[in-house]
């Protein structure tokens, strides 16, 4: 687009919203006139802005931040702030303005503070894109369009986080480890009723095996291998005192252990009693 055409384009949510969970209000882009002046104001929303091309500066009460093609800036609700585009190339950016009353835990988890309100994505078009979509959206005034809004808002604060996280852990390896280490928790919480192996966890998270096998236990004292099968075997140990009904082999298999004779040799190991054995105490226990 040429720097010095005018195109000034915003279009609200067909849905009005005044309350709930997350919701989004409009979406816009403007390519701005040189020295294009916004503010000192407040908005009562949260208004994240992607600059396409050209260069601006947005300024808040802490600091100014010169800002250029492929950066983010996101402005909080309350916050007193200026934006203004460049003389010689100013800059041609897209919005999005939204609330509710989990937008704070998410741009929170996603790593945005009133102290650090800009991402810098490099070569990164897919928020753009997103944006671009949004917009076209609202522009049919479809119903529909309200809940496309919230999806296409998900997946930008995806990408940002993506790249949060990765400026964040490239000074130092503490973070990187730690992350890895919960994904690797996530992981397994969520996957255990599966038959999967810590091989299986290790490819579809992309890191070689000994080396995650070698910072789970530096961060948590335990391997992987028993970190999974103590997991298991707690969870079978719930489903013996919760559910009479089901047989041990049955068990077994809800926490991805599918041979009963392994799981009941485990169960033993880490419990001291065998799996009918602990049943028969917790049993006896409730009918005393």
């Amino acid at each position: 687009m040429m720097t010095n055409a005018k195109t000034y384009q915003v279009s609200p949510n067909p849905i009005f919203h005044d309350q709930g969970a997350l919701y989004v209000l409009f979406a816009g882009e403007s390519q701005t006139s040189p020295d294009h002046r916004i503010g000192p104001k407040i908005y009562d929303y949260y208004l994240l802005h992607y600059i396409e091309s050209g260069y601006g500066q947005f300024i808040t009460e802490e600091r100014a931040y010169r800002l250029s093609q492929g950066d983010l800036f996101l402005i909080h609700p309350g916050q007193l702030v200026s934006y203004i585009s460049d003389q010689q190339q100013p800059w041609h950016y897209r919005w999005i303005a939204f609330a509710g009353q989990e937008a704070a835990t998410m741009i929170e988890k996603v790593g945005f503070t009133l102290h650090s309100p800009i991402a810098r994505t490099g070569e990164q078009e897919r928020i753009g894109t997103y944006l671009e979509q949004l917009l076209v959206s609202f522009a049919s005034q479809k119903e529909s369009s309200d809940l496309a809004a919230l999806g296409y808002l998900h997946l930008i604060l995806s990408e940002i986080s993506d790249l949060m996280i990765q400026q964040s852990v490239l000074p130092g390896t503490q973070s990187m480890t730690r992350r890895i280490v919960k994904q690797m928790i996530h992981y397994m919480s969520s996957q255990y009723a599966h038959p999967v192996s810590i091989e299986d966890m290790c490819n579809s998270l992309g890191y070689n095996r000994a080396y995650m096998s070698r910072i789970f236990k530096k961060e948590t004292g335990m391997t992987p291998i028993t970190y999974l099968l103590k997991l298991r075997i707690d969870k079978a140990r719930q489903l013996l005192r919760e559910r009479p009904e089901l047989s041990t082999q049955q068990i077994a298999a809800s926490v991805g252990l599918t041979d009963a004779l392994y799981f009941s040799k485990q169960f033993k190991r880490f419990y001291q009693v065998s799996p009918t054995g602990y049943r028969a105490s917790v049993h006896q226990y409730k009918h005393h």
